[in-house]
């Protein structure tokens, strides 16, 4: 049991996770994606935690845990062609994962998701939340388009809207 994480997770509050991801860049987020999606077959969802709470941070819960249950939960595997892709920001831990459907993992190693995630992180280490956040949609959508290009049918079949928890 980590006390300076708890206490950072019981610290942090609606409003900080608000002011990091405020409307407007929530709406940018959404854009980015929307244009992602338009020159590749791969589906994102973009999620910011503020903290953990309750058991699963008491019984130290790591970032990349908490996206597994959310990348099912949001049920970003559920792709025609195991195509879907999860970034996940947890804001108390500044910890950014990746998780990718098995369609994009078979192609895309997780060294290429790993080193995304340090740059986003570097860029929210700087409080650059926007930027950090564009800056991961655009380098995922550069693998996308290598491994899974658009075709004439390019459904988008999961919401393209940050989620905030």
């Amino acid at each position: 049991m980590n006390i300076q994480r708890i206490f950072k997770h019981l610290l942090m509050t609606r409003q900080q996770v608000k002011r990091a991801f405020p409307r407007s860049s929530l709406k940018l987020i959404e854009q980015a994606i929307q244009a992602s999606e338009t020159t590749h077959a791969g589906e994102i969802r973009f999620v910011v935690e503020g903290a953990l709470d309750g058991w699963p941070l008491f019984k130290g819960q790591s970032a990349r845990e908490r996206a597994i249950d959310l990348f099912s939960q949001l049920r970003v595997w559920d792709t025609q062609d195991n195509s879907g892709l999860l970034i996940y920001l947890l804001l108390a831990d500044r910890a950014v994962e990746i998780v990718a459907d098995r369609g994009i993992h078979a192609k895309v190693s997780t060294h290429e998701w790993t080193k995304i995630c340090q740059q986003m992180q570097t860029a929210f280490s700087q409080s650059n939340f926007a930027a950090g956040a564009l800056a991961g949609v655009q380098a995922v959508t550069q693998h996308l388009v290598t491994h899974f290009p658009a075709d004439e049918s390019n459904p988008n079949e999961l919401p393209n809207q940050p989620v905030l928890l």
